[in-house]
């Protein structure tokens, strides 16, 4: 072989790759990886036997969907979505996963990494938009503030402005208000095995309820479309 000829890519059986991912991701299974392959997520290469094999890309592929839906709750036609669109790969990489603590940052990274500039981010604390935490008179956001102050800068082009914003927060305190009501009661459990079987049912009920939210509403905007 000549010293300049690539090294040839080493590919996983799905075993393997289901062996690997199951620290992060417990619920992770051979099933679940066809299925995904079935609707539309990864194309894998196969064996003349049929067997599918796995690059790194592939892999690293399955890791950003698995992320996306534990940690946003996305459905896999919005997942499929985003990652045609190229924007899978970066999201979600800065934010923790439900459970964990996202990072602080400070309202100028806040107005830097949004666009927001400081007043709109002020207006955007007052409709409840932004939620920081106080500490030692600073005001600090987490990664999850970052980007909803990028979508509602997006909106405030468009003339959208926060108290006009103030029914998709009231909204959502409602649908986590439903979902509070059905699994607090297994996250408060001394049981350990019952705090990991109701953080199982949040994600999934999350997942669902964001799912059903985005139907109604694209169903909405597609009569708009259509009138």
């Amino acid at each position: 072989m000549s010293a300049t000829a690539p090294a040839r890519e080493k590919l996983h059986t799905i075993g393997s790759v289901c062996r690997r991912l199951k620290p992060e991701f417990p619920d992770i299974s051979i099933s679940k990886i066809r299925y995904l392959e079935d609707q539309g997520l990864l194309a894998l290469k196969r064996t003349q036997g049929g067997y599918r094999l796995f690059s790194e890309d592939d892999v690293e592929r399955l890791e950003t969907i698995l992320r996306l839906q534990r940690d946003e709750f996305l459905p896999l036609r919005v997942i499929r979505e985003e990652l045609a669109a190229g924007a899978g790969r970066e999201r979600r990489k800065r934010r923790a996963a439900m459970g964990e603590r996202e990072e602080d940052v400070d309202l100028e990274e806040l107005c830097e990494r949004s666009g927001v500039g400081p007043a709109l981010a002020r207006e955007l604390e007052e409709f409840g938009l932004l939620e920081p935490r106080v500490e030692r008179g600073q005001r600090l956001y987490t990664e999850t503030d970052v980007e909803v102050a990028t979508a509602c800068d997006t909106l405030a082009r468009y003339g959208i402005a926060p108290r006009h914003l103030r029914a998709f927060r009231t909204a959502a305190d409602r649908e986590a208000g439903l979902l509070e009501a059905l699994i607090a009661p297994a996250l408060r459990s001394r049981n350990a095995d019952r705090r990991r079987a109701g953080m199982e049912d949040l994600q999934r009920l999350a997942e669902t309820a964001q799912e059903l939210s985005q139907l109604l509403f694209t169903r909405n905007v597609r009569r708009l479309a259509e009138s």
